[in-house]
């Protein structure tokens, strides 16, 4: 069974009621958000404006799904390039209620497998903040490397923090054939 999904319209009234239960959990992770955010309309405008990211071709908008198939939390691969870099960065958040039980482990297995095998993508690009050790492992687990620190990178829980950068290569990664050829 599949542990993520691509998003939904009707995924909008789980997700702000996740977001209101989850708000004082996830503040030191996410930047400060409006009010309407929490909202259902909120969150409707959220996912039609990543749906529309998805059908360009930058972004790919999933949910987390716990054994039951119900909402649990977020997983994305935004910022997804061509050509030459075939390359995103992925973000995820699973609710308090279901942190620690291997969900967002096999979330971004999932994702990752995706972006290689279907997407075709070549790299994916994680950052944490640097005391986010929980996501730290989750990340060292599927395979991704720290490879770098960026000072004052996302404007997170109000402040501009620094962020430990990760990433993971597809398996196919070093080969010797030309993109551009196809050989």
């Amino acid at each position: 069974m599949n542990v993520t999904r691509l998003i939904a319209s009707g995924d909008a009234p789980a997700l702000a009621e996740l977001f209101r239960l989850n708000r004082e959990f996830l503040a030191p992770w996410e930047p400060v958000r409006s009010e309407e955010y929490f909202t259902v309309d909120g969150q409707q405008a959220v996912i039609q404006a990543d749906l529309g990211q998805h059908e360009q071709g930058s972004k790919l908008p999933h949910v987390i799904l716990d054994d039951s198939g119900q909402v649990i939390g977020r997983i994305t691969l935004s910022g997804i390039v061509r050509g030459p870099f075939q390359s995103c960065a992925m973000g995820y958040w699973v609710s308090a209620s279901h942190n620690g039980r291997g969900f967002a482990t096999k979330a971004v297995r999932e994702i990752v497998r995706v972006a290689f095998e279907e997407l075709g993508l070549h790299r994916v690009q994680a950052e944490t903040l640097l005391h986010n050790v929980r996501s730290q492992r989750v990340l060292e687990r599927n395979g991704f490397v720290q490879f770098g620190m960026a000072p004052e990178y996302l404007n997170i829980a109000g402040r501009w923090q620094d962020h430990a950068v990760y990433q993971v290569l597809s398996p196919t990664a070093g080969r010797t054939e030309s993109l551009a050829t196809g050989s």
